[in-house]
């Protein structure tokens, strides 16, 4: 159609203005600390609770005693309220290492090819005798076994199953199931292209902490890795289409096996719950957490907005509360939940070990509290920590991140039995005056979170939870469009596309409270002729963060008969 009138006439034309801007990329939490099972130091990303199960345990026997991590039940609180994605890096005390599975026969070797787990820690040794029922004496509900089945010698191909420990042969509890598997590997269906053989660990020995990655393919399993390839069939098939006859006795039986080898246990006499120590946090000493907390300073590689180690706190862990809190503000894309004290501490060391810190990415809540353990049935007391991550969940689920994860309304704690204390009016306006966030008791509404205050020592808008965490949203989006125009033409064209989507994205945020009003400004004005030639681009955002009704003032007048009201 043309858009120009050469002769007299009427033309129509179309500016369509309703194109809906790009959202923000959604993180979730991310929690560091010990987990039963799963890859040691390799942050994994969780979608649910059964899934954290599956991957990374929960049941803990020490002793006689059985026990769950802090970790899992920070999961399960997480996941009860409403989150989605979970960033879950295991810490460990000692050496653990990988199981591997026994020899998968064939007709003409005594192994084919070895599978190796990916979690560590000898809890995933499964090997030894198998009853008339199939089940295995060190099997569990942790550990896994394989099944070879289908094998066909005309096709050259195979079927792989990864079965619970526990099962039987009548009952198996299939936990994957790969099919028409092949040994070629030149073929799209080889084992190791299919399954995964990819080695991924943490590789704390460098400066710059990272995870590497070696293999040929990335790991699709979520249980187990192909560690080794002993006999492959390359070009199974002759140029008549008939199986290579020396290949014939190369394709494994029809079996079942099992994993052994591993190493690395809970440390004996580890300190649980309310028993914590500074020596001894979960079997675990400070250290031990360095790793991960170097790692998940990366930016690039690891995304969350809310992070929690329910474990360390500040009074007996302060070198690594440190780096925590040094890597926050570094990073400036989330919201860190610090604990401050153990088990059975007063109000006065709370606000003293809050004077300690300032920083307006950290918010701390106390008392501990008791919750019903979801895998032991059985009532605990756990750090703040452990249920924030559930409310900070539920206010994103039910509002929007920059409304206050405070109050009856988003900071009610349903899986909280009881407070460790009952605060009072006085201690609750101590803890609020010393940077605490108290968890408060009421009458007929139960435990909630009472306070969004951030650790910030100087009074300014972002002291409160609720605008650090606007900021946050804020720059992770702005910062998303910004990144897109890196090495783009510095014209006024490029700018108008920065504020074509960073204007419509402030004015939803303003529509859905957060913002009393904004102002953004990126043209000749602050991009002058200088400032070009320098290869830059200079944005100024203004913002009007709304605040939250902390302090409601109400008065009753009693006036005598026959007055008149005010206006």
């Amino acid at each position: 159609m043309a858009e120009t009138l050469v002769s007299p006439g009427v033309l129509a034309r179309e500016n369509d203005s309703s194109f809906i801007s790009q959202q923000p990329v959604t993180v979730g939490a991310a929690l560091i600390g010990p987990t039963l099972k799963g890859p040691v130091e390799v942050p994994t990303i969780v979608t649910s609770y059964s899934d954290f199960i599956n991957r990374f345990g929960a049941v803990v026997e020490s002793g006689s005693e059985t026990y769950t991590y802090f970790t899992s039940i920070a999961a399960y609180n997480y996941f009860i309220n409403g989150g989605e994605t979970l960033l879950v890096s295991r810490v460990k005390s000692g050496s653990f290492t990988y199981a591997n599975s026994t020899d998968v026969a064939t007709p003409d070797f005594a192994s084919s090819f070895t599978l190796q787990t990916l979690s560590e820690g000898v809890i995933m040794n499964s090997a030894g005798s198998e009853d008339v029922y199939g089940a295995l004496d060190n099997g569990t509900v942790n550990n896994i076994r394989w099944e070879i089945v289908n094998a066909s010698v005309a096709d050259g191909t195979f079927d792989l199953l990864i079965r619970q420990g526990n099962d039987t042969t009548n009952n198996k509890i299939v936990l994957e199931t790969w099919t028409n598997l092949s040994l070629d590997p030149l073929a799209e269906n080889y084992i190791s292209k299919v399954i995964g053989d990819a080695v991924v660990a943490f590789n704390e020995n460098l400066s710059n902490p990272q995870v590497t990655v070696n293999g040929d393919y990335d790991n699709a399993s979520r249980y187990v890795r192909v560690s080794a390839i002993l006999h492959p069939t390359p070009n199974y098939f002759d140029n008549s289409g008939s199986p290579v006859a020396a290949y014939a006795g190369y394709i494994p039986n029809n079996q079942t096996g099992t994993f052994e080898g591993a190493a690395g246990s809970v440390m004996a006499g580890a300190n649980f719950y309310n028993n914590i120590s500074g020596t001894n946090t979960q079997g675990l000493v400070g250290t031990d957490y360095d790793g991960m907390i170097s790692l998940m300073a990366n930016q690039d590689d690891y995304r969350f907005n809310i992070l929690l180690t329910p474990g360390l706190y500040n009074s007996a862990y302060t070198a690594q509360c440190t780096q925590l809190i040094n890597n926050t503000q570094g990073r400036g894309d989330n919201l860190l939940v610090l604990d401050l004290v153990p088990y059975n501490s007063t109000v006065t060391s709370v606000t003293g070990q809050a004077s300690t810190r300032n920083s307006s990415y950290v918010s701390s809540y106390w008392p501990w509290v008791r919750v019903m353990d979801p895998d032991l049935g059985k009532q605990v007391w756990v750090p703040a920590s452990t249920v924030m991550a559930g409310v900070f969940a539920y206010n994103d689920s039910v509002s929007e991140p920059w409304f206050a994860p405070a109050g009856i309304n988003r900071g009610g704690l349903g899986q909280v039995i009881r407070a460790e204390q009952r605060l009072s009016q006085t201690q609750r306006d101590t803890l609020y005056s010393g940077k605490v966030n108290p968890i408060a008791t009421f009458p007929g509404q139960g435990v909630v979170v009472y306070g969004q205050k951030t650790l910030q020592t100087r009074a300014s808008a972002l002291d409160r939870v609720n605008v650090r965490r606007l900021l946050i949203t804020l720059k992770s989006y702005i910062s998303q469009v910004a990144q897109n125009l890196v090495f783009e033409q510095n014209t006024a064209s490029t700018r108008n596309s920065f504020l074509s989507q960073v204007n419509p994205y402030l004015e939803s945020v303003q529509q859905r409270q957060g913002l009393y009003a904004f102002k953004v400004i990126m043209d000749d004005s602050n991009n002058t002729a200088d400032v070009i030639d320098r290869n830059q681009m200079i944005g100024q955002i203004y913002i009007q963060p709304t605040k939250t009704a902390e302090f409601i003032y109400l008065d009753f007048n009693i006036l005598p008969t026959g007055a008149t009201f005010p206006a």
